[in-house]
């Protein structure tokens, strides 16, 4: 994966279609550094600006949340998918992509005792045992 970051100005990464998706996943190294970018804290940056996408001529990108959880707006591409995360971003989502997953993960481990008691009879009655 290569992406394009703004080192010593803005901070901003620039991610093709589907590079974000894919910067945790095993095999890619590419996500650690990017959390390090230097930035100039005289540049400021005014989200209220449509920004142009750098790789679409004439076409501007399209701020909206990145998840449901509503917490991080994100620019998004409509032509090609891509997406510009402005600097401390793409910390957000890792963490949000993180919590997901354990939450994700909660949901599935977790079995309430009343449904294991169901479960329980269920198996005692199909061998033919008393509830």
């Amino acid at each position: 994966m290569y992406v394009d970051a703004c080192q010593g100005g803005c901070g901003g990464i620039w991610f093709d279609a589907f590079e974000l998706q894919r910067v945790d996943e095993q095999g890619e190294a590419a996500a650690e550094p990017l959390l390090w970018i230097q930035r100039d804290d005289g540049v400021a940056v005014d989200p209220s600006r449509k920004r142009a996408c750098p790789r679409c001529q004439g076409i501007k990108l399209h701020r909206h949340f990145f998840s449901a959880r509503r917490r991080i707006e994100v620019d998004q591409c409509p032509n090609c998918g891509g997406y510009w995360l402005d600097a401390g971003e793409l910390a957000q989502v890792r963490e949000e992509k993180a919590l997901d997953a354990r939450e994700r993960q909660a949901r599935q481990s977790s079995v309430s005792p009343r449904v294991i008691r169901y479960l329980y009879k269920m198996e005692r009655q199909d061998r033919g045992l008393r509830p």
